[in-house]
C-alpha cells in the first residue's frame, strides 16, 4: 500500500499520519536517545522503515513524539501482520505508545482485514512486553539469537501474538 494511500488514524491520545519527510529529522534524533537505542538500531531502521511504505508518525498535539509501522503477510493462507513502535523519551510512560499501538491494531483488523498481529520485542525488554501483554498480547516463544546489536552480539526478542478476536479495543 503506498504510503500516500495510508489513512490518517485517530487514537485517543494520539493521531498517527503517513511518515513525512519532514517527519525524519525529529525521529532520527529520537533513535539517537538513549532509551530509545537501546531497543532500535537507527541504520536498521533507516534500511527499513525509512523506504517502507508502512510506517506512521505518532503525535500527540500535532508533535510528532514516534513512530508505529507493520508488515504484512499477504498470502491469503497466512493473512497477518507485524507491528513495531517506538517513542521518544519526552512522551514516554503517558500512554503514547500503547495508545498508537492499540490504533494500529484496531484498523489492520477492521479496515485490513487481518486475523493476528505479531510483535518481536527483545526478551529483555520488559517495559515493552508488559505494555504488549496489556495489549492483549500472548507470548508464543523466544527467537533465539534473532537480531545483532550495535555491539555485533546476537539478542533473544519473544514472539507474540494477538488474534483479531482477543484484542482489547
Amino acid at each position: 500500500m503506498p504510503s500516500g494511500d495510508l489513512p490518517r488514524l485517530r487514537g485517543r491520545l494520539t493521531s498517527l499520519r503517513p511518515v513525512r519527510p519532514e517527519d525524519l529529522p525529529a525521529l532520527r534524533a529520537m533513535l539517537e536517545e538513549p532509551e530509545v537505542a537501546r531497543w532500535w538500531r537507527r541504520d536498521e531502521w533507516e534500511r527499513t522503515g525509512e523506504q517502507s511504505a508502512t510506517g506512521f508518525s505518532i503525535l500527540l498535539d500535532g508533535v510528532v513524539v514516534g513512530c508505529v509501522q507493520y508488515a504484512e503477510q499477504t498470502d491469503p493462507d497466512y493473512f497477518s501482520a507485524a507491528v513495531d513502535v517506538f517513542v521518544g523519551t519526552a512522551a514516554q510512560g503517558r500512554g503514547v505508545g500503547p495508545d498508537a499501538m492499540r490504533t494500529l491494531i484496531a484498523w489492520l483488523i477492521t479496515e485490513r482485514g487481518h486475523h493476528r498481529i505479531t510483535v518481536d520485542p527483545a526478551a529483555d525488554n520488559s517495559r515493552a512486553i508488559h505494555v504488549y501483554e496489556k495489549l492483549g498480547f500472548r507470548p508464543v516463544g523466544v527467537l533465539r539469537r534473532y537480531e545483532r546489536v550495535a555491539d555485533g552480539l546476537w539478542r533473544d526478542a519473544l514472539l507474540m501474538e494477538l488474534l483479531a478476536d482477543e484484542a482489547a479495543r
